[in-house]
C-alpha cells in the first residue's frame, strides 16, 4: 500500500510539473512574440496569434496595424515557433538516447547523429537542393553516423553504454566533422557562407516552410517515442532483463536511433548544428520529474522549448546582435554539464 501511495503521489506531482511547465512554456511563447526592437503589449501579440491559428474565433481587430500584423505573422512567429520545435527536438531526442543507452552523458551532438547529419545536409547545400530533400540527405548521414558509432564500439562489445561509445562517438564525429570541412573546402563563395553560417546554428532564416520541416518529423517521431516509452523505462534497467520480459533490444534500439536521427536530422536541416541541449536539458527534467520517461519525454521537450526561446530572446533584446543560437548553447551548456559531471562522477554514472 505504501508503495502504491508513493507511485501515486509521484505520478500527481509530475502531472503538476508538466502542467506548470505547459503553462509557462505558452506564456513564454506569446511573451517572445512581444519583445524585439519593435515591442508590441501582451494581450495585443496574443490576440494576433489567436487570430492566424485560429481565424474564427476573433473578428479582424481595426486597431492591429499592418506593420504589427506583418511583425508578428512573418518574422516573430515562424522564429519563435522554430525556436520551440528545436528545443522540442533536442530535448526528446536527447532523453531517448540517454535511457536506451543508459548513459546520462550521452547526446545527439556525441554518438555522431548530429556530425552526420551536418555532413548530409552541406551536401545537400553544394548540390542546390530544397529544404526537403535537405532532410533526406541530413537523415542519410546522421544514420550513417550513428552505425558507424556504434560498429565501432561494438568491437569492444560495449555498443549500448559506457565510456567506450561516447569515445566512439567523439571519433566518428570529428572524422565527419572533417569532411563537413573538406567540402567547405570544394564550396564555392556563395555555397560557402550559407554552410558556415549554417553549421554555427541559427533562427535568422525562419520561415512557414522550415516550421513545417521540422515540426511533421518532431511531432511525429516524439510522438512514436512517447507511445514505446514504457519501452524505454524497460531498457534503461538492463538487456536481461528486458529480453525476460519479452523485448526484442536490437529492434526496439534500432527503431528509437531511427526515430532520432530523423528528429535530429529535421532539426540540423533547418537551423543547422545546436549543441549541448539533448545532453543537458534531460538532467534538468529528471530533477523535476524523476527518471519515468512517462513523464521525462514531454518534460525534456517543455524544457528544451523554453531554453532554447530563452536564448532567442538574449540575442533579441539583451544582446541585440544575431549571434548564432549554437554558439550560445554550447558556451551555456558546457559549463553546466562540467558541473553535472563533477557533482555525479562519483555515483557510478560511467562504466568501461
Amino acid at each position: 500500500m505504501r508503495q502504491n501511495d508513493k507511485a501515486i503521489s509521484s505520478y500527481i506531482k509530475s502531472n503538476g510539473i508538466l502542467t506548470i511547465l505547459t503553462a509557462i512554456t505558452v506564456i513564454s511563447v506569446i511573451a517572445s512574440l512581444c519583445i524585439g526592437t519593435y515591442p508590441l503589449p501582451f494581450s495585443k501579440a496574443f490576440e494576433i496569434m489567436m487570430h492566424f491559428i485560429w481565424p474564427w474565433s476573433s473578428d479582424y481587430n481595426t486597431e492591429w496595424t499592418a506593420k504589427e500584423i506583418i511583425i508578428i505573422e512573418l518574422i516573430r512567429m515562424p522564429r519563435v515557433l522554430l525556436a520551440v520545435f528545436v528545443g522540442v527536438a533536442l530535448g526528446i531526442s536527447g532523453t531517448a538516447l540517454q535511457g536506451m543507452m543508459r548513459n546520462p552523458l550521452v547526446g545527439p551532438d556525441l554518438v555522431g547523429v548530429a556530425s552526420g547529419a551536418a555532413f548530409g545536409g552541406v551536401l545537400a547545400v553544394m548540390m542546390d537542393m530544397s529544404s526537403y530533400t535537405m532532410v533526406i540527405m541530413a537523415f542519410g548521414g546522421g544514420m550513417m553516423g550513428m552505425v558507424m558509432t556504434f560498429a565501432l564500439a561494438s568491437l569492444s562489445k560495449s555498443e549500448s553504454n559506457g565510456m567506450t561509445l561516447i569515445l566512439s562517438g567523439i571519433f566518428v564525429g570529428a572524422f565527419l566533422m572533417a569532411c563537413v570541412g573538406l567540402g567547405q573546402f570544394f564550396a564555392n563563395d556563395g555555397q560557402l557562407n550559407e554552410i558556415t553560417f549554417w553549421l554555427l546554428g541559427t533562427l535568422t532564416r525562419a520561415n512557414e516552410e522550415r516550421v513545417w520541416t521540422i515540426a511533421i518529423p518532431t511531432l511525429v517521431g516524439g510522438s512514436a517515442l512517447m507511445f514505446i516509452r514504457w519501452r524505454l523505462n524497460i531498457l534503461s534497467l538492463n538487456d536481461t532483463d528486458a529480453m525476460s520480459l519479452g523485448i526484442n533490444v536490437r529492434l526496439i534500439r534500432w527503431v528509437i536511433i531511427s526515430i532520432v536521427a530523423w528528429i535530429v536530422a529535421s532539426q540540423v536541416a533547418v537551423s543547422g548544428i545546436v549543441a549541448w541541449i539533448g545532453l543537458v536539458i534531460p538532467h534538468f527534467a529528471r530533477m523535476l520529474v524523476g527518471p519515468d520517461h512517462r513523464s521525462l519525454l514531454p518534460a525534456s521537450a517543455l524544457l528544451g522549448a523554453l531554453f532554447v526561446l530563452a536564448i532567442d530572446a538574449l540575442t533579441r533584446t539583451v544582446i541585440q546582435e544575431e549571434i548564432p543560437i549554437g554558439v550560445l548553447t554550447t558556451l551555456i551548456g558546457t559549463p553546466i554539464i562540467i558541473l553535472i559531471f563533477w557533482k555525479k562522477q562519483t555515483k557510478g554514472w560511467i562504466s568501461d
